[in-house]
């Protein structure tokens, strides 16, 4: 008997080390599949891995490798082989082929003379696997090399890729034997050239195997490469952003740049309702060539080491990127490619580009700026609606079906319940704009109970206004930009931070208690609300800001209580008597006619104008660079020990942005729903090009909105707060003419991690007749 129980315990304790195991991949329910495999053993005949290194392998069933967490584009684990070093090959040029007579005698032939080639273009990894099929490492990796007679495609296929995609690098040498030839697959993309004279071998393409025949692969040290050995230089197509905007649709071009501003890690679906994921973030450089930066959508490029650590005043390469000219906004930007590479500072020593005339130019012109005068411009993370809905309804639906665009408001519940981390979706909603609210939030913002931002009053004395305070950069703490050539960053150096703090059980406490009052007093859940204003210690003792979106509840006097609601207060701030106007402007809001006669007969109302802190860009801090990139990624995929994180909060970082932001309340065209969403004015003094504001020039509501926050901002620098009304009468001029009438609302929506989901209105659009959309 006790053997069997000791044998069970030991069973148990197995179990539990393997899901120990897993548990750096266990932080969200939405995870990637693991692969599994039939257990084979093979190994490449490339070679076998550096000495002393010993991947960690899962250990439960037959898996092989782990997938990256929130991606599968992304090399992950101990399995993906680093840096490969060079080795002393005897070259014997006699015994050598070419791609050119390949290219003619591939056909009649099974075996092949050895290949010498540079690598040209490298694309990102791609993941085939599926989860009824089983396969060791089902990954493949495209690349372009070259040789004097031309171009060809080379394919690195299987357990070969983490062995040797790393050490794969563009400019690299190689020396190639065993390998296969196959006709190519036609529907893979092709890199531009740098070198457009360069002949292009696009029939076949070599592939390299872990077996069958098994590749003998060999990386040639650069000082040994011998010129008579033909093999043709790296060669590159750098732009400068004065030269941007004369560029075609889909042209490929090289950009190098002084980033700006770098917004946070994002998903999107690669197809609807599929689990896969593309990981991209939004950044500016600027290269001194012109007023305006690049604007460059960065997709994930296999280099999660570089893609996580993009911060300002960082030099910031770009390859093989395509201009963007046919988008909605009309501002041109710049797409990464399959073959895209991005380089920052730590990883440009060594890269072919480095010997390029733009990319010297470049630094010539950094080394005449002023870092201090850059840093002002600098920002990161937050909201970055780019690019921007098209002018008019019709364009948007375009390229999508019109049933699955635009959707009912009673379906907004399930629309963000199915939402993934970091996933963002851009959805239409039909209704009717109904209220207006203007909120202030501290630009040293306080933390409220779960993470939200405090709302603050308009009305309050100015001793208690939101005015933002003078942005205060210690110029004597600053890290000064590195080389272009400096050393490479190592693993270690990226930290993590921690977690916001969780609602107090106090404050929890607080709220059931109040509801449990309300319910004992007879009154039931209410969907509406009255919208009542209450001071931020009445909230606070009543527990409101803990009883969060979706949930209203009724006093003993018939009035609604939600937590999403501004509140006012009198000079003294000690006006403790919820006071409301039924109609018109009052403490910053407005409503309609029709709003106060449905308000208080919903069915739902849906409260989802909360501003969170990961919505608001942030001034860059060099100092403390790691905690704002950690803040502005995604969750690590490996657990960080107590001690490697910092107590600093990311509110105690300045506002890159306006004083406030404004919630507006949407009702359905039945007049039975609502949804509050939250429309954030983008602005910022001091780098006017972050956020292009005429591209909402013809949306008169929002643009009202926007200008007015730009004019109060700038009214706050000159001491002048007093002067600009948030809720001005052009704003309150715009909505009326929207007052009853049918519009489309294009929301931004973003899961933030936990329960907080961001709800951003991006444009408006109105119905003149049925079937016929047209803009504001």
């Amino acid at each position: 008997m006790r053997a069997v129980e000791l044998q069970q315990s030991d069973s148990l304790q197995s179990l539990m080390l393997q899901e120990l195991a897993f548990v750096h991949i266990s932080l969200s329910a939405r995870l990637a599949q693991v692969t599994f495999s039939q257990g084979g053993t093979g190994t490449a005949a490339a070679g076998t891995p550096p000495d002393g290194y010993r991947p960690l392998q899962p250990l439960r069933g037959d898996n092989r490798h782990y997938l990256p967490l929130w991606n599968n584009e992304d090399p992950y684990g101990d399995v993906w082989v680093p840096d490969r070093p060079p080795v002393q090959v005897d070259v014997d040029v006699s015994k050598l082929t070419n791609l050119g007579h390949l290219e003619m005698t591939w056909r009649s032939r099974v075996h092949f003379h050895p290949l010498l080639v540079r690598i040209l273009h490298k694309s990102r990894l791609k993941y085939y696997g599926k989860p009824e099929k089983k396969m060791d490492m089902p990954y493949q990796a495209y690349f372009e090399v070259a040789d004097g007679s031309g171009m060809m495609s080379m394919v690195l296929w299987n357990s070969l890729c983490p062995e040797w995609y790393h050490s794969m690098k563009v400019g690299t040498v190689l020396l190639l034997a065993k390998y296969a030839i196959k006709s190519s697959y036609p529907f893979k993309t092709h890199p531009t050239p740098g070198d457009s004279q360069m002949k292009r071998f696009a029939t076949i393409e070599i592939c390299l195997n872990v077996r069958d025949p098994p590749t003998e692969i060999s990386i040639i040290p650069e000082e040994m490469v011998k010129p008579e050995w033909g093999l043709p230089e790296v060669k590159y197509r750098f732009i400068t952003r004065s030269e941007l905007d004369d560029l075609p649709h889909n042209h490929s071009c090289d950009v190098i740049g002084l980033v700006t501003f770098v917004g946070r890690a994002e998903r999107a679906r690669k197809r609807e309702h599929s689990e896969d994921f593309w990981l991209y973030r939004w950044a500016h450089a600027i290269d001194g060539t012109s007023d305006q930066p690049f604007i460059l959508e960065l997709f994930a490029t296999s280099q999660p080491d570089v893609f996580e650590r993009i911060h300002p005043m960082t030099y910031l390469v770009c390859t093989q990127m395509r201009v963007m000219t046919e988008n909605p906004s009309r501002t041109v930007y710049l797409t990464t490619s399959n073959e895209s590479q991005i380089f920052i500072k730590g990883w440009h020593k060594g890269q072919p580009y480095t010997k390029d005339a733009k990319v010297k130019n470049f630094i010539q012109w950094m080394e005449s700026q002023s870092e201090t005068d850059q840093i002002k411009k600098t920002v990161i993370g937050g909201y970055y609606p780019f690019p921007r809905p098209p002018d008019s309804f019709l364009k948007y639906c375009k390229n999508n079906e019109v049933e699955s665009v635009l959707k009912p408001i009673g379906e907004i519940g399930k629309e963000i319940e199915d939402l993934h981390y970091r996933e963002h979706k851009r959805i239409a909603v039909q209704g009717i704009i109904s209220a207006i609210r203007y909120i202030s939030c501290s630009d040293a913002a306080e933390e409220a109970p779960g993470g939200d931002l405090v709302q603050k009053d308009t009305s309050q004395s100015d001793g208690s206004s939101s005015v933002s305070k003078e942005d205060c950069v210690d110029k004597g703490k600053h890290e000064e930009v590195k080389s272009f050539l400096g050393p490479p960053c190592t693993p270690g150096e990226h930290q993590h931070q921690t977690p916001l703090s969780k609602r107090s059980s106090v404050k929890r406490k607080t709220a059931r208690r109040f509801r449990r009052d309300a319910e004992q007093g007879g009154t039931s859940v209410s969907p509406a609300s009255s919208h009542p204003y209450f001071t931020r210690t009445v909230r606070r003792k009543l527990g409101l800001d803990e009883y969060q979106h979706g949930h209203s509840v009724q006093n003993k006097n018939g009035q609604a209580v939600s937590d999403s609601l501004e509140y006012c207060t009198d000079q003294e701030g000690v006006n403790n008597i919820a006071e409301t106007e039924e109609l018109g402007r009052t403490c910053g809001s407005w409503q309609s006619d029709l709003w106060a006669q449905v308000k208080d007969k919903l069915m739902n109302y849906f409260h989802h104008s909360k501003i969170f802190p990961e919505s608001i860009p942030r001034k860059f801090d060099y100092v403390h660079k790691d905690l704002l990139m950690q803040q502005y990624n995604l969750h690590a995929a490996v657990h960080q020990p107590i001690e490697t994180r910092t107590d600093k909060n990311i509110n105690e970082f300045k506002s890159a942005i306006g004083l406030g932001y404004y919630e507006v309340t949407v009702l359905g065209i039945n007049h039975d729903i609502a949804i509050d969403v939250a429309f954030l004015p983008l602005f910022c003094p001091d780098n006017p090009h972050l956020f292009q504001l005429e591209d909402i020039q013809n949306d008169t509501l929002l643009s009202c909105m926007s200008c007015i926050s730009a004019c109060q901002q700038k009214a706050t620098s000159s001491g002048r707060l007093g002067d600009t009304f948030p809720l001005s009468d052009e704003i309150v001029k715009a909505a009326k003419e929207l007052d009853g009438k049918h519009v489309i609302c294009i929301l931004d929506m973003c899961h933030l991690g936990d329960d907080k989901v961001e709800v951003f209105l991006t444009k408006i659009y109105k119905t003149v007749e049925p079937r016929v959309l047209d803009p504001m």
